[in-house]
């Protein structure tokens, strides 16, 4: 069974490109997933995606965990009725080693760990304002449910609000 059939058989493909299948199937391929540290240890709901990444591994695919040492700071607000109370920079940066290192002890040797604190502090806001937020018309932004039910519930801070453009920046980076 290759690659595709598994993560389909497995219920682990919700939505995908048109040439998924192929694209896995042609040779390596390179996939990321982000963990923002929000507590000092992954949860379970962090498994899935840690157990996809030993499929893609197990068939020869680079993976990179990405630990939000930057997006950490903010905090997503996706699934969220009101603003997560920020957490002090210290300790977002002890918590995204703790994550750094259980994901370290569950995937196979050859992943890369990247932390995208590394790429987003030094922007200044003028740049991420110029080169980044041009980018993102502010229909499509608000079109999307996570900010439509925060705006028109509690209400959403700009700092939540930019914070899909902090990791569609990650994309762009990785």
């Amino acid at each position: 069974m290759n690659l595709h059939e598994e993560l389909r058989w497995r219920g682990l493909i919700q939505d995908e490109s048109p040439d998924l299948a192929e694209r896995l199937a042609s040779g390596p391929i390179t996939v990321y997933c982000g963990y923002d540290p929000t507590a000092p240890s992954l949860h379970a709901g962090n498994l899935q995606q840690i157990v996809v990444f030993r499929h893609f591994q197990r068939h020869g695919h680079q993976v990179i965990a990405l630990a939000g040492g930057g997006t950490g700071l903010i905090g997503d607000p996706s699934g969220k009725s009101a603003e997560r109370p920020l957490v002090d920079p210290e300790t977002v940066r002890a918590w995204s080693e703790n994550v750094r290192g259980q994901i370290d002890r569950i995937l196979e040797p050859g992943a890369t760990f990247v932390n995208n604190l590394d790429w987003l502090a030094p922007l200044t806001m003028v740049e991420f304002l110029r080169d980044v937020g041009k980018h993102f018309p502010m229909g499509y932004m608000l079109a999307k449910e996570s900010v439509k039910t925060r705006v028109h519930g509690e209400g959403m801070s700009y700092t939540e609000f930019s914070y899909m453009m902090l990791q569609s920046y990650d994309f762009l980076r990785l």
